[in-house]
C-alpha cells in the first residue's frame, strides 16, 4: 500500500477564489505527506505562489477573466464563465500531463470546476470532487432541486433538518431562477453522478443528519476530511497582503472583548450599508478589528475617507486593516466575537477556536451556513435590518449581554468537540486513510 502511494500522482484542479484555493492547497499538502506526488492546475488570475510549495508542480491555464469580474454579484454567471473559458485549456493541460507522466491516479477538482469531470471521463481518468463548502451545500445544491414539494416536506422530518428551514430556502431558490443558475446546478449535479468520490471539508459531528440524508440519494463514496486548516502545516496562501500590525493591537485588548469583522475576499457592500456598519461599530463602544477590503465600495476615495474618519472618532478602540491573518486573529485571546459573511472556511475556523458569530451572509452557501450557525448549532446571531441601531444592539447582545454568554458557551463546547475529533485516533485520520486507499485503487 505504501509503495503504491509513493508512485501515485494526483492532479488537483483549483478555481481562482481565495477560500477555495486555501482548501485545495491544504488538501494537496496532506496528500503529499501521505506519499502522493502533486500537480496543481490553476487559473492565471489569482494564481498561487509556487515558492510556498516547492514539492508541487504548478501549471497554469488561461481563463480570460478580469479582476472586476471576480466582484460580480452574479456568482452562477461567473462560475459558468469560468467553466466555459477553461474547458478546452484544461483538456489540453491534462492530456499533456498524462503524456509526460503516463499515469494519473486521480484528478481532484474543485466542485466549481465541474467542466473537469466530462474531460477526465473522456481521458479514462477517475475524477474526484472537492467540496470546499459544507455537506449541507452538497445536499441543497444537488438533492433538493430534484425533489418536488411533497418529497421535500417528507425529507425534513428530523429536528436538525427542520431547524435548518431548508424548505424556505428551496422555495426561495425556485422563484425566478436565472439561466446561469439552472445551468450551473445541472452541471454540478451531473459531475457528482460521474465522480468516483466526493471530498468534503467538514467534521462529521457537525453534520450527522445532513450526511445521512445525502447518502440516501448519492451512492458515491463521501470522505469527510476536515478541518483542513488544522491538519495542514501553517502556510500563508492569502492573495492579499496580511497586516500583522493588528496582532500587536489585539495584544493590548482585554480577553474576549474584541469583535472581529470580516466579510470575506469577495465583498460588494453598497455605500449605505457601509455607513451603517461603521456607525454601528462606533456606537457599540466595543473594541473592534475590521477587515475593510477596497472592493467594499469598489475602492472609492469616499470609502477611504469614511474609514479614516471612523478611525479618528473611535481612536484606539478600533483597528481597520485591508486584510488580516484570520486564523491567528480568531485564535487570539482578545477576540470574543466574529461578525462574518459566513463563508465555510470562516465558519469552520471560528468553530475550531470557539468564537461565536454574528451572521451577515451575502449569497450562495453563506445563507445555508448562517442557518446552521443560528438555528442548529446556536453559536451565533443573525444580523437583520442592517441599520446602525440594530447593528449596535446585535453586537451588545453577543459581546455583553447574558444571551452572549450562552452562545459563547455553546461555541466553546463545539471547540472541544472539534479538538477531540482531531485527535490522532479521531474520525479525520480514518477518513484520510480511506481517501488515500480509494485514490490508489481506482
Amino acid at each position: 500500500m505504501e509503495e503504491q502511494q509513493k508512485s501515485s500522482h494526483v492532479v488537483l484542479v483549483m478555481v481562482t477564489f481565495q477560500g477555495h484555493m486555501n482548501a485545495a492547497l491544504q488538501l494537496a499538502t496532506i496528500l503529499h505527506s501521505k506519499g502522493f506526488s502533486i500537480t496543481i492546475v490553476h487559473l492565471e488570475l489569482n494564481s498561487p505562489n509556487p515558492s510556498n510549495y516547492p514539492e508541487f508542480t504548478f501549471v497554469s491555464i488561461p481563463d480570460n477573466l478580469t479582476e472586476s469580474q471576480l466582484s460580480d454579484k452574479d456568482i452562477p454567471g461567473l462560475v459558468r464563465r469560468v467553466n466555459k473559458n477553461c474547458a478546452a485549456p484544461l483538456q489540453k493541460c491534462l492530456e499533456k500531463i498524462l503524456h509526460s507522466h503516463h499515469h494519473i491516479s486521480a484528478v481532484i477538482y474543485d466542485s466549481f470546476m465541474f467542466c473537469a469531470q466530462p474531460i477526465v471521463d473522456d481521458l479514462g481518468l477517475p475524477g474526484v470532487t472537492l467540496c470546499t463548502h459544507s455537506a449541507l451545500g452538497l445536499l441543497f445544491y444537488h438533492v433538493f432541486p430534484q425533489l418536488n414539494e411533497k418529497d421535500c416536506i417528507s425529507g425534513l422530518e428530523s429536528p436538525e433538518l427542520q431547524a435548518l428551514q431548508l424548505q424556505g430556502f428551496h422555495a426561495l431558490s425556485s422563484q425566478n431562477p436565472t439561466e446561469a443558475g439552472m445551468e450551473v446546478g445541472a452541471a454540478f449535479a451531473n459531475a457528482l453522478k460521474s465522480s468516483s468520490a466526493i471530498i468534503v471539508n467538514s467534521m462529521e459531528f457537525l453534520e450527522l443528519e445532513v450526511l445521512s440524508k445525502i447518502k440516501q440519494y448519492l451512492p458515491t463514496p463521501i470522505f469527510i476530511v476536515g478541518p483542513l486548516h488544522k491538519l495542514a502545516p501553517t502556510m500563508c496562501n492569502s492573495l492579499c497582503t496580511e497586516d500583522n500590525k493588528c496582532i500587536s493591537w489585539l495584544n493590548k485588548q482585554a480577553p474576549k472583548s474584541v469583535i472581529y469583522v470580516s466579510f470575506g475576499s469577495i465583498v460588494n457592500i453598497d455605500k449605505q450599508e457601509l455607513i451603517e456598519t461603521a456607525w454601528g461599530l462606533s456606537n457599540s463602544k466595543q473594541p473592534f478589528l475590521w477587515v475593510a477590503m477596497p472592493s467594499m465600495d469598489r475602492g472609492s476615495e469616499w470609502t477611504e475617507s469614511l474609514l479614516n474618519g471612523l478611525e479618528e472618532s473611535v481612536g484606539e478602540r478600533g483597528f481597520i486593516v485591508k486584510w488580516a491573518p484570520q486564523k491567528e486573529v480568531l485564535a487570539h485571546a482578545a477576540v470574543g466575537g466574529f461578525w462574518s459573511h459566513c463563508g465555510w472556511n470562516s465558519t469552520i475556523e471560528s468553530i475550531c477556536e470557539g468564537v461565536p458569530m454574528i451572521c451577515r451572509p451575502f449569497f450562495g452557501d453563506q445563507i445555508l451556513n448562517a442557518s446552521y450557525i443560528c438555528n442548529v448549532w446556536k453559536i451565533g446571531l443573525e444580523s437583520q435590518n442592517l441599520e446602525r441601531g440594530n447593528i449596535e444592539r446585535t453586537i451588545k447582545r453577543l459581546m455583553v449581554d447574558m444571551e452572549g454568554n450562552y452562545i459563547r458557551k455553546r461555541a466553546m463546547d463545539l471547540k472541544e468537540k472539534a479538538a477531540f475529533y482531531l485527535m490522532e485516533d479521531g474520525s479525520t485520520s480514518g477518513s484520510f486513510d480511506g481517501l488515500a486507499k480509494h485514490i490508489s485503487s481506482v
